[in-house]
């Protein structure tokens, strides 16, 4: 029970700071603006026609997934703040499990992601995205697998990192580029050797094509813009989240340790 109220505690807390910070609800609305309906408009325009499914709604499933990975991944940034202000080190002598720590804080930082998909879904609505009520609650418990993997790669990736300028400058290169990776704007079912190679190891990549293959499931499109079996999505992003949650923790932990 003590570790079930550490983690609510600081997922609560993270959840908090969010929606009493004014700025971030703000840009959580103008980026689906700026993708959706400006990129994905323009996309659907000039390639729709000839691609064979609806770029807007390729597009929406795209920066739906991305948001709930990066948004998670880059919110575990407030890791490297609190440990800047002592919190860290004022949760991690409390009696309880550090593995609960970290739980917390994706569990609170995937909260987060799901008030800007609110955001998405109803800017996805306005421009005349197409999907049924089913398929908007089916994204919950994906998206909530997406969210955890997200943020088990955030905590891999910050828990060297000696503060949050470093953070700012170094998690903005590893993830930028798995946009166009993972295809997010993109189709990426034929690619050259080099960039496919770098397709299949970035984390992204299985994460939006497990929401894409579950949104899409059943559709005439399922085959032009899914790229593996849901099964196997899922069997990879399970196996690559306990190599991150593990290994980052016990890096995070042991630099907690040294300082």
């Amino acid at each position: 029970m003590n570790e079930l109220n550490a983690i609510m505690m600081i997922a609560y807390r993270d959840l908090m700071r969010f929606l009493n910070d004014r700025s971030r609800l703000l840009i959580t609305f103008i980026f689906p603006v700026i993708f959706i309906g400006v990129l994905g408009g323009s996309l659907q325009r000039n390639l729709g026609q000839n691609i064979g499914f609806n770029f807007m709604t390729f597009v929406f499933t795209g920066v739906l997934g991305q948001t709930l990975f990066q948004s998670t991944a880059s919110g575990i940034i407030s890791l490297i703040e609190d440990r800047e202000n002592n919190f860290t080190q004022e949760i991690f002598i409390s009696p309880i499990s550090r593995y609960s720590i970290m739980i917390g804080k994706i569990l609170g930082e995937s909260l987060v992601s799901f008030a800007q998909l609110i955001g998405i879904v109803l800017f996805a609505l306005v421009v005349g995205v197409q999907f049924t009520l089913l398929q908007i609650l089916i994204m919950i418990p994906v998206g909530l697998i997406v969210c955890f993997f997200g943020g088990a790669f955030g905590i891999l990736v910050l828990a060297n990192l000696s503060g949050q300028r470093a953070a700012n400058q170094i998690f903005p290169i590893i993830i930028f580029p798995q946009y166009f990776l993972a295809g997010v704007f993109n189709p990426i079912k034929d690619l050259p050797p080099i960039l496919l190679f770098f397709s299949r190891i970035s984390p992204m990549t299985y994460a939006l094509d497990f929401v894409r293959s579950i949104f899409y499931l059943g559709s005439p499109e399922y085959d032009k813009v899914v790229i593996f079996n849901p099964f196997i999505d899922f069997t990879v992003i399970g196996s690559m989240f306990i190599v991150f949650m593990i290994l980052g923790t016990f890096l995070f932990i042991r630099n907690e340790r040294n300082r």
